[in-house]
């Protein structure tokens, strides 16, 4: 009974109840006990509709953002991060590990399947309240299972998603003793998907919510819908659901990095950290409560250091690096460097460190952390992206250039021609001599030239725009980037290549967890 358990059960646990065993969990109302039989309460089960656990750590250990920083640093190694680093089988539980991603975001999904089954006995969603509810579950059910797909699964590929093997989508609370599940494909998941987005737009307000901002508002509904259009290919439904989020007048929107800049160099991270996540910020549309390390990880602790974002890395390829712009110096908000010791990270302080603790006296309890899947600075890259791929290089310079000149102060106007300039000049990266421009080898057609060029500057903003965020991950499966790992010397200097990820190298879609299969569930290949 693992699979009713990991994959769709376990919804005492929304209500605070243990589950014992599949009989006595049937006995009982499906609803966990309580009956949600008013307005307030299906609004209230929504709030656990959201995943609980973040991803960030796993998707940046995977990507290019990452190097092995050497045995110097063996004492400060971890089993899970090792296995996510070098795409190995994760076998070791963690709080940011592939268990609770997987646990954590159907769990999410069964309660929007329940607030959905509600708002259908309360006699549909017939006042103002259930109606946005209902936009808010639907969005709260395509977003966790487009997150387990673009995880667990192969990126959205139109020549191979037909058959890449997907997830179980779905649609109603499981109440069966024994169910089984056929994980379909990609295609029919991304179908699933763009079904439930497109019945939840015209729902979703925002007059019901407390705290809009850890909700799916009108703002953060659409910049979602953009994202998944973007994965999806539908470049310009992509357009237009950013459009609707972004309005005229998008500057006004993006963050202000001045004022992340004002608390100047400094070792204490948590007014920079509690400020990129302030609800009360413009550029913030949906921020997320998580249980995560991810506080410590992107810090200046000595937690883990054998894999980070280096200043190698930083210096050659992302936050240190010069740039379109030109220099770093132009950049508003310069990385924050730590190096020396048992630690070289090049940071931009956005994780907030949160402890719950849940016994006073022995002082134990959990890691919080929050994400910003959706902002104004994420979206407008998005657009750019959407822009480029539909040829519209000018409009895609009008983004790329507002999201430049707000990261840094620099007075350059983008065009088609300089930005192709730049990147034809460039040499592709090889993992000795690392640059900005990597081979590209997606499922969709880019065109040598303007084209390719183009996206290798919209992957190099996002690539910045998001460090620290696990966003790469999905690009670099997405674009087909192949990975080098390497190892540094005690100078951080790269040594040695010890293995590459390939375009078709089955492990850029994660294992199934090692519960889950035991259950029978169908594996991924390898």
């Amino acid at each position: 009974m693992k699979i009713n358990k990991l994959i769709l059960g376990a919804l005492s646990l929304v209500a605070g109840l243990a589950l014992t065993s599949c009989n006595d969990y049937l006995d009982e109302n499906p609803d966990n006990r309580t009956a949600i039989d008013t307005e307030d309460k299906v609004i209230s089960l929504l709030t656990s509709a959201y995943p609980q656990t973040g991803y960030s750590i796993m998707n940046e250990c995977m990507s290019d953002n990452m190097d092995d920083m050497g045995d110097r640093y063996s004492s400060y190694d971890d089993r899970f991060v090792q296995q996510a680093f070098y795409w190995q089988e994760i076998t070791e539980a963690d709080n940011d590990g592939i268990g609770t991603l997987w646990e954590y975001g159907y769990k999410a999904i069964a309660s929007a399947n329940h607030a959905l089954e509600a708002i259908e006995e309360l006699g549909g969603a017939t006042t103002v309240k259930l109606r946005e509810a209902k936009g808010e579950a639907l969005l709260c059910r395509a977003y966790n299972h487009f997150m387990l797909i673009n995880e667990f699964c192969q990126a959205y590929n139109p020549a191979t998603s037909e058959t890449d093997l997907g997830l179980p989508y779905m649609t109603a609370p499981e109440k069966e003793l024994r169910p089984s599940y056929d994980r379909g494909t990609v295609a029919e998941d991304y179908r699933n998907i763009e079904k439930d987005i497109n019945e939840a737009l015209p729902l979703i307000g925002d007059t019901h919510y407390a705290q809009p901002k850890y909700h799916f508002n009108k703002q953060a509904a659409y910049a979602f819908a953009a994202r998944f259009f973007l994965f999806y290919g539908k470049w310009d439904k992509a357009v237009e659901c950013a459009n609707a989020c972004l309005g005229t007048n998008p500057k006004s929107l993006l963050r202000d990095w001045d004022e992340m800049s004002s608390y100047g160099i400094t070792d204490d991270l948590a007014p920079r950290n509690n400020l990129f996540v302030s609800s009360s910020a413009k550029c913030n549309f949906l921020l997320v409560p998580i249980i995560s390390m991810s506080g410590y990880f992107y810090s200046n602790y000595g937690y883990i250091t054998k894999y980070s974002h280096n200043s190698f890395i930083s210096q050659n390829e992302t936050l240190e690096a010069d740039n379109l712009w030109g220099s770093e110096s132009l950049v508003r908000c310069p990385a924050l460097v730590f190096k020396g010791g048992a630690m070289d990270r090049s940071l931009v302080a956005k994780t907030p460190r949160l402890f719950e603790e849940l016994d006073p006296v022995s002082q134990t309890g959990y890691w919080h952390s929050v994400n910003v899947p959706f902002r104004s600075d994420i979206l407008l890259l998005e657009r750019a992206e959407a822009y480029i791929m539909l040829k519209q290089y000018d409009k895609a310079c009008e983004d790329l250039t507002l999201w430049m000149q707000n990261w840094t102060t620099s007075g350059l106007t983008l065009t088609p021609e300089i930005i192709n300039s730049y990147y034809e000049g460039m040499d592709y990266y090889t993992w000795d001599v690392p640059t900005q421009k990597r081979k590209l080898n997606p499922g969709f057609t880019v065109e040598p030239g303007v084209q390719e060029s183009m996206i290798h500057c919209v992957l190099n903003f996002k690539r910045i725009e998001t460090i620290h965020e696990g966003y790469r991950w999905f690009d670099v499966k997405r674009y087909g980037i192949e990975i080098s790992r390497r190892v540094m010397d005690s100078n951080s200097e790269p040594v040695r290549e010890v293995s590459v990820l390939t375009v078709s190298d089955p492990r850029r879609a994660i294992q199934i967890p090692f519960d889950v299969l035991s259950a029978g569930f169908q594996a991924n290949p390898r």
